[in-house]
């Protein structure tokens, strides 16, 4: 389909399409498939959601037709190269006060809710130093392996955990691998090195840990707000504003959505994601 001729379809079923990106109600389903045959559409993303970003990028590209230019990366990184004037069309970032500054500096047209991380505490298979809290990470002798220097948020997330809960102190005597890679924590749980660690929920469905670890919750109010929620917004740089918006509203679709549940987050859409989504008032508003 030819780019007026999708204008034609979206004005015939009455969507404007400045009030679809003001009010997100341009929905993909009701675009044929294949209508955007040999367009392209730059999409960045944090790196963290690459697991889901890259199967919901293929399947948008089979129903469309579309080509998806995709990035995952530290979103601080990519948020300071768009505001040194680096251009991508859909941003997708973790961190709201970023899609916030965004959307104030007019580099981003709106911003939605995308997903939701959670942590949790790993232990090896079959749990041998008896892990049952957060607060049994103060216990003498336990051997945590945590790292404090990784890559924000995640370093500064585990350490503020252990901060909230009240055990800084005590547990950071017990970090026995203090490193800078995240792989390299849940490598030493793996192997028994560590009786603990601190990940996303998303690390253990990666197909490298996936079924390797126990896994424990840890309560909410333990966990710092500012890693929790990531958002996905138009960039004022989209050169085809009609496919932004059928891609943006794919990836908030229950399919798209699907992609980020199996890949670990909480779906905006659910339930879960909709408290919040209160929560943590991620709104454009």
């Amino acid at each position: 389909m030819k780019k007026s001729d999708r204008r034609n379809f979206l004005k015939s079923s009455g969507t404007a399409l400045l009030g679809s990106i003001a009010l997100g109600s341009v929905q993909a389903n009701n675009i044929p498939a294949s209508s955007f045959q040999d367009s392209k559409l730059k999409v960045w993303s944090c790196g963290g959601l690459a697991e889901a970003m890259e199967p919901a990028n293929k399947r948008f590209e089979e129903i469309y037709g579309a080509s998806i230019n995709y990035s995952g990366a530290f979103a601080a990184a990519l948020g300071k190269s768009l505001f040194g004037g680096a251009q991508t069309e859909v941003f997708a970032p973790r961190v709201l006060a970023l899609a916030q500054k965004l959307k104030k500096q007019g580099l981003m047209l709106n911003y939605k809710p995308l997903c939701f991380t959670k942590y949790i505490l790993i232990t090896p298979k079959g749990n041998p130093a008896n892990i049952q809290s957060i607060k049994d990470l103060s216990r003498p002798g336990v051997r945590i392996s945590l790292s404090p220097k990784a890559s924000p948020p995640g370093g500064k997330a585990t350490m503020g955990i252990l901060k909230k809960s009240g055990i800084i102190k005590e547990a950071t005597k017990n970090i026995e691998y203090k490193g800078d890679c995240v792989q390299m924590d849940v490598n030493k749980v793996i192997d028994g090195k560590a009786d603990v660690g601190i990940v996303e929920q998303r690390i253990v469905h990666l197909s490298n840990v996936k079924g390797k670890v126990e896994v424990l919750d840890i309560p909410e109010e333990f966990i710092p707000a500012v890693p929790v929620p990531f958002t996905i917004g138009i960039m004022k740089y989209a050169k085809d504003m009609e496919l932004a918006v059928a891609y943006v509203d794919f990836i908030l679709s229950k399919e798209g959505q699907n992609y980020f549940e199996k890949a670990g987050f909480i779906p905006a859409i659910s339930d879960e994601g909709k408290r919040l989504t209160q929560k943590y008032k991620v709104s454009d508003d």
